[in-house]
């Protein structure tokens, strides 16, 4: 599969999202492990969580644990694969988000999921979302501090702005690695960021690639010039729109998400497949 660059890190272009499996209407530990494996065994070595992936009170982190078990059973050597988490958004367990971006909290969150994900230092982590009852730079001001003791290898920031990501970058002493924000045909008002990444070098991993796990399906249905386009290439709109958002920039890395090993089968040959200008033109301006 196409490779692109995460820091210092080569990882596929199209990464796996692990969140509706941990969520409501989550399937089983067997299918969802099958799902993991699946990914990897088509080439994907970026893996996205989070310690909120949830649904039931009492079961933080059950998305981090879900991958590390998934990791350990696959039976072949998982070295190469980077696992992204988050922390500092909350998931209390009733279908509701909350925030928390102290820092001592987001200091004791991370080692928390680097004991759920068995490792010694958690490959990329990133601030999850911004807590307006914390100064910004303070929240990252602990991200900062999990790099330099070596608590985490990379370090990245999620749901941000242009403002936001020089911040972190410069708190960060310029080693601000990622920024994953909501980003795909239905929900294109992160372009900005997009592109400010592009510029700085910063990998921009987008969420919800296809428009979010209840419109993935029917991308082709909201977006009929991606279907007219899926058709005249024979494969589907999902691949279309995936592969619409690598040929943005070379630092976009999608991660969709995914639940059945067909999906991310599906979704990880948008990795190959390159539009033509023509493609790109009309897709574009659909949108």
């Amino acid at each position: 599969m196409q490779q692109r660059n995460i820091g210092t890190r080569s990882v596929s272009a199209i990464g796996l999202g692990g969140m509706p499996m941990s969520i409501e209407g989550r399937p089983d530990a067997e299918r969802s492990i099958a799902t993991i494996h699946a990914a990897l065994e088509a080439g994907v070595t970026l893996i996205d969580t989070a310690d909120a992936y949830q649904r039931d009170p009492g079961e933080v982190g059950h998305n981090e644990q879900l991958i590390a078990q998934a990791l350990r059973e696959y039976g072949a050597d998982t070295s190469h694969v980077l696992v992204a988490t988050k922390g500092g958004h909350l998931r209390p367990g009733d279908g509701s988000w909350t925030l928390n971006g102290r820092p001592e909290y987001l200091k004791e969150a991370a080692k928390a999921s680097a004991r759920r994900l068995g490792v010694e230092a958690i490959g990329l982590y990133q601030f999850h979302r911004p807590d307006p009852e914390v100064a910004y730079g303070d929240s990252v001001g602990a991200i900062r501090d999990l790099l330099d003791e070596g608590v985490i290898e990379m370090a990245g920031i999620s749901n941000a702005n242009v403002a936001q990501i020089d911040e972190a970058n410069e708190i960060l002493g310029g080693r601000l690695v990622s920024v994953q924000n909501q980003f795909s045909p239905a929900f294109n008002s992160s372009l900005a960021e997009l592109t400010h990444c592009a510029e700085l070098g910063i990998a921009f991993l987008p969420w919800s690639p296809l428009g979010g796990i209840s419109r993935a399906g029917s991308i082709g249905t909201d977006h009929g010039i991606f279907q007219k386009v899926a058709d005249a290439r024979g494969v589907s709109p999902q691949q279309i729109a995936l592969a619409w958002e690598l040929s943005l920039a070379p630092v976009v890395m999608p991660i969709p998400g995914a639940s059945r090993p067909a999906s991310i089968r599906d979704s990880v040959l948008a990795a190959e497949l390159t539009l033509t200008d023509e493609e790109r033109e009309i897709l574009a301006a659909a949108l």
